[in-house]
């Protein structure tokens, strides 16, 4: 069992900058694929980010170029920075981790609010 609390969220003007951060309440090393996806009301949730521990990341396309995701396994966190925040990009974050082959565990999210 992992639990995953994210950190970081809030309301920002378009343009700004956040940094979000997923915790682990375990070691992270042995855990190949962790990442974020989000979601907005009425919609499925869409992946935004994800890294491995070889440090192979992939992007959604509406945020590649602004997004980057990084993990810093001596501190068990996953962190990514949203830079050019736009209102679009408005949603609850998730982070996530792929433990075993069959189990993913989710965080509760955290709200993300661009402003125009």
């Amino acid at each position: 069992q992992v639990q995953l609390v994210e950190s970081g969220g809030g309301l920002v003007q378009a343009g700004g900058s956040l940094r979000l951060s997923c915790a682990a309440s375990e070691s992270i090393n042995s855990i190949n694929t962790m990442g974020w996806y989000r979601q907005t009301p009425g919609k499925q949730r869409d992946l935004v980010a994800r890294i491995t521990n070889g440090g192979s990341t992939n992007y959604g396309d509406s945020v590649k170029g602004r997004f980057t995701i990084s993990r810093d396994n001596a501190k068990n966190t996953v962190y990514l920075q949203m830079n050019s925040l736009k209102p679009e990009d408005t949603a609850v974050y998730y982070c996530y981790a792929d433990v075993s082959i069959v189990n993913r565990y989710w965080g509760q999210g955290t709200q993300v609010t661009v402003s125009s």
